[in-house]
C-alpha cells in the first residue's frame, strides 16, 4: 500500500465540511482511500453501481437520516444526481442541530456533473479535493523512471511487469471510451474519440491546434473543442494556459495540451518499456508533461500556472505564479546534461521571476549560473511542498 499525501489533508476535510467531493478519473484509488478513512470512524458505503446499493435510496432522505451518526461514502455519485437535493435538505437540518462536519464523502470520477450539481444545490456546503494518478513524492526517486514510463494509476504502475502494465492500461483505455465517457452523456463514437485522444498524445505538451486536429478526425474546429473539453472534464488531459500578462511583447496565445498520466500517453502510442519510450520522438515532451503535471500537484493551493512564448522565440516551459505573487520560472529538460537555449535568458529578462529552475532527471543540485539552479523532480516538488 503507498500511502497517498491527499490523506490527512481528505481527513481533515471531512472532520470540519458536512460534504466533501473526492474527484478523479477511475481506477486512480478514490475508493480504496475513502474505505481507508471509513475504517476510523463509523462509516456507511453505498457503490451508486449497484443495483442493491441505489435500491437503498428509493426514499434516500428516510435511508440516510437513519444513518446520520455515521459518515456516508457515496461512490460514482454522478450516476444519481437527483440525490443532492437531498442531501441538501439533510445538511442543513444537521446545522441546525449542530452537526458541522463528518456526513458524505462523494466520489466522483469527472469534475463536470459533480461540480455542474454542486454549483446547483450544495454551494457553501462542499469542499473539493482532486486524487491524481501517483507521484514522483509518493514513490521516490528510485522509482521515477519507472513511474514516467507506466503512469501513476495504481494497477499500473505496480503490475508485475512492463507488459502486464501496457496490457492494463490498454484495458483502461478501451474502458473508458466504450463504457464510462457515454455515461456523461456523450454521443461521440469511441473510435472517434480514441483517435482524437491518440493524436492528442502523439504532440503531447505541444500548442494546441485546432485545424490540425479537425483536419485530421474530419471534423470542425467546434467538435474538436467540444472533444478537448469532454477530456478536460473528465481529468484526462490538462489545459495549460500561455502567458497572458501584457509584457509589450507579442504572446502565443494558444494553450499546451497534455495526457496528464505519462503511461496512458504511452499506451496510447504503443510504448510499454523505456527502452521503447526512449527512441521515441515523444520522450521529451513526454518528459515535459510528466514534469509539469507532477510540480501542479505539489503546488500550493492559489497557484498559477502558465507557460511564457513569445513569436521572437522568448520561451519558458512553466511559470508558476504563488499565492504571494512571487514569479518560478521552471525550464524542463531530459538531458543529464542541461543547457539553456537564448530564448528562456530573453523570457526571464521579460517576466524577471524571483527564482529560476531547470528540472533534470539527474539527482544532483547545482548551480547552473548565478541565479538559475539545477534539480531534481523530487527536489523541487520538496520545495513546492515546503510552501503550503
Amino acid at each position: 500500500m503507498i500511502r497517498r499525501r491527499i490523506h490527512d489533508q481528505l481527513v481533515e476535510s471531512v472532520e470540519h465540511s458536512p460534504a466533501v467531493g473526492l474527484l478523479g478519473p477511475r481506477q486512480v484509488g478514490k475508493t480504496t482511500l475513502a474505505l481507508e478513512i471509513g475504517e476510523t470512524r463509523p462509516s456507511l458505503y453505498l457503490d451508486l453501481q449497484s443495483p442493491a446499493d441505489r435500491a437503498k435510496l428509493t426514499d434516500a432522505g428516510r435511508y440516510l437520516t437513519e444513518h446520520e451518526n455515521e459518515l456516508v461514502i457515496l461512490d460514482e455519485v454522478h450516476r444519481a444526481p437527483e440525490i443532492f437535493q437531498t442531501l441538501r435538505g439533510l445538511i442543513d437540518q444537521g446545522r441546525r442541530r449542530g452537526k458541522k462536519g463528518g456526513r458524505f464523502l462523494l466520489l466522483g470520477s469527472a469534475s463536470v456533473d459533480l461540480l455542474k450539481q454542486s454549483g446547483e444545490s450544495l454551494a457553501g456546503r462542499i469542499s473539493y479535493l482532486e486524487l491524481a494518478p501517483l507521484d514522483a513524492m509518493e514513490v521516490g526517486d528510485d522509482r521515477l523512471d519507472r513511474l514516467w514510463v507506466r503512469g501513476g494509476f495504481p494497477s499500473s504502475f505496480l503490475a508485475p511487469s512492463d507488459r502486464l502494465s501496457l496490457d492494463w492500461r490498454g484495458d483502461f483505455i478501451r474502458t473508458y471510451l466504450e463504457r464510462d465517457v457515454p455515461q456523461f452523456g456523450s454521443r461521440i463514437p469511441a473510435e472517434t474519440l480514441r483517435r482524437f485522444w491518440t493524436m492528442l498524445a502523439h504532440h503531447q505538451a505541444g500548442l494546441h491546434n485546432a485545424a490540425t486536429l479537425a483536419q485530421g478526425l474530419g471534423v470542425d474546429g467546434k467538435t474538436v473543442a467540444r472533444y478537448l473539453d469532454l477530456m478536460v472534464d473528465l481529468l484526462l488531459v490538462r489545459r495549460l494556459p500561455a502567458w497572458h500578462r501584457n509584457v509589450g511583447k507579442r504572446l502565443v496565445k494558444s494553450p499546451k495540451v497534455f495526457v496528464r498520466d505519462s503511461g496512458i500517453a504511452h499506451a496510447l502510442l504503443g510504448l510499454g518499456s523505456k527502452e521503447q519510450l526512449l527512441g521515441h520522438p515523444v520522450a521529451g515532451p513526454s518528459w515535459e508533461g510528466f514534469v509539469i503535471e507532477t510540480l501542479l500537484v505539489q503546488a500550493p493551493r492559489g497557484t498559477e500556472a502558465h507557460f511564457y512564448q513569445t513569436a521572437a522565440g522568448a520561451e519558458i516551459d512553466l511559470v508558476l505564479t504563488l499565492p504571494g505573487g512571487e514569479l518560478w520560472a521552471i525550464e524542463i529538460k531530459r538531458s543529464s546534461a542541461p543547457k539553456l537555449e537564448r530564448g528562456f535568458y530573453l523570457a526571464c529578462a521579460d517576466l524577471a521571476p524571483a527564482k529560476r529552475f531547470v528540472i533534470y532527471p539527474g539527482s544532483e543540485r547545482f548551480p547552473l549560473d548565478s541565479k538559475t539552479e539545477v534539480l531534481s523532480l523530487v527536489d523541487i516538488g520538496k520545495l513546492l511542498l515546503a510552501l503550503k
